[in-house]
């Protein structure tokens, strides 16, 4: 398993209780619904930077 750095992360309140809600519509923690997020974001980001 990849290293994993801990962090604290403060978040608003309405936007944590969407994330909460769409976690458990994916059957993930909220840590994992924020994780595959960033990721995704991360993702589009390289893939929009590629030179062509």
């Amino acid at each position: 398993m990849a290293d994993r750095k801990a962090f604290l992360l403060r978040i608003d309140d309405k936007l944590w209780r969407e994330l909460e809600a769409w976690a458990q519509e994916e059957f993930r923690s909220v840590n994992g619904q924020i994780e595959f997020v960033l990721k995704r974001a991360v993702d589009e980001r390289k893939k929009r930077r590629k030179p062509e």
